[in-house]
């Protein structure tokens, strides 16, 4: 597959990219990060992303019955159930992170704002990074500094919520639907980690599960959708001028509806309301969404975008999504037919498959072209994206394969810190440096 060919446009004083890189890197400077939100906020979302992907690692390591830690007789201890903690920082830990990176640098020009200076939001962002980590270390400590980091992350997130809802509030754009949905997808994040917090105080686990559940499909993938709505089309035809930037409205507001009723399931599910007459409902519902999505992936320029990586890293991301759903709409048909429970595979299909590879791919297009550098997915993370394709497949196979499970798990738990620790060593360098270009930012 051809490397890109789309670049960031550069002024005519910079230095050309061949010229530029014989150049000896800045220093990596922590005031740097303050250059500009998304360098804070990414390089914050790097550090929850990597410690709690080296920790699950650690944790799946320690539980092998035939590893060192078991035939020392050591074990890890465990205030909070480590599935529980996992669920939850995988899923409502360094997304909300990404997002503040992302709203508070695109959100200011889709509402036609003054830019935030990431000094105004960088004391949630550090409270938040903090709370994670007392999260993480509670979880083998004791409940209560478990339940206290949560407090934190709840008051940091709610701190930018309120500063984005500022900012759609006072726009005086008239285009706000994207940014006026993701503010209440917000609100709903902030809800669900308080009652993941109020969980975590009652020792009552079922409800942390619920909230990172209800996290997902009501706060992080209506955030990603309505993202994808926008930008997906827009980032195509930009490159691929043959398309069209398809994108009405009634769209949006069927994703939404498609993402929104999957969390209706979930609650189904929580409190015990199942039947063949609801189960049947949701095998058609996520079935035929599912299809749709697909069909949408090939709508907005699927094929054409293989062309180029980046976009191809967008667009196969998205295409996930569509997996999921299909994969819920079998899981659901499998154990109503014959007991058998394989829920975790549309879950790790949506989570690991579709928020992770759509998140490499927007979070290394905002780095690179806020960084003056081209619009290109190079070898490095080209491969370190495909790298991430095998441990979401890894992931699968040991949902499905029960008897192998504990080896695959720690083999797709590798390889996932892999991919996303490399990624983060390798853009956590770029946000303590100033652009490669030499313009402010």
């Amino acid at each position: 597959m051809p490397a890109d060919k789309t670049v960031a446009p550069r002024p005519a004083s910079s230095p050309a990219p061949d010229s530029a890189a014989a150049l000896a890197p800045a220093p990596w400077r922590w005031v740097v990060l303050l250059n500009a939100p998304h360098r804070l906020a990414f390089f914050s979302a790097a550090v929850v992303m990597t410690l709690s992907a080296a920790w699950w690692w650690v944790e799946i390591f320690s539980r092998l019955p035939a590893g060192p830690l078991a035939h020392a007789g050591l074990t890890l201890g465990a205030a909070v159930p480590a599935t529980f903690v996992h669920a939850l920082v995988m899923s409502l830990g360094f997304m909300p992170l990404f997002f503040c990176g992302f709203l508070f640098t695109a959100g200011p020009k889709w509402l036609q704002m003054p830019e935030v200076a990431a000094s105004a939001i960088a004391r949630p962002v550090a409270v938040m990074v903090l709370g994670w980590a007392g999260w993480l270390i509670g979880a083998h400590v004791g409940h209560l500094l478990a339940a206290a980091g949560l407090v934190l992350v709840v008051g940091g997130w709610a701190r930018l919520t309120v500063r984005f809802i500022d900012l759609v509030r006072r726009s005086p754009a008239r285009d706000r639907l994207h940014a006026s949905v993701i503010a209440v997808a917000c609100v709903v994040g902030v809800a669900v980690l308080a009652s993941a917090a109020v969980g975590a105080l009652a020792q009552h686990w079922a409800a942390v599960r619920l909230a990172a559940l209800l996290g997902l499909w009501w706060f992080v993938v209506p955030v990603y959708v309505t993202v994808a709505h926008r930008m997906i089309p827009f980032f195509t035809a930009s490159a691929l001028p043959v398309l069209d930037a398809w994108r009405p409205n009634w769209l949006l507001w069927t994703l939404l509806a498609a993402v929104g009723l999957q969390g209706g399931w979930v609650l189904t599910d929580a409190l015990a309301w199942q039947s063949p007459g609801l189960n049947g409902a949701r095998v058609f519902s996520s079935g035929v969404f599912g299809l749709l999505v697909l069909a949408l992936a090939v709508r907005w320029g699927l094929v054409q975008s293989l062309r180029i990586r980046l976009l191809a890293m967008l667009h196969l991301g998205f295409v996930w999504l569509g997996v999921a759903l299909l994969l819920d709409a079998v899981a659901v048909a499998c154990e109503s037919i014959s007991g058998v429970t394989l829920n975790l595979l549309p879950l790790h299909a949506l989570t690991m498959g579709f928020l992770g590879s759509v998140l490499i791919a927007m979070v290394t297009r905002v780095s690179c072209g806020h960084g003056g550098r081209p619009l290109a997915a190079d070898n490095l993370v080209w491969g370190l994206f495909w790298t991430l394709q095998g441990a979401v497949v890894l992931r699968l196979v040991g949902a499905i394969w029960a008897a192998q499970a504990p080896v695959i798990l720690l083999a797709a738990a590798s390889v996932w810190l892999i991919a996303v620790g490399g990624w983060a060593v390798r853009y956590g360098r770029w946000y303590g440096r100033p652009r490669l270009d030499g313009r402010p930012g």
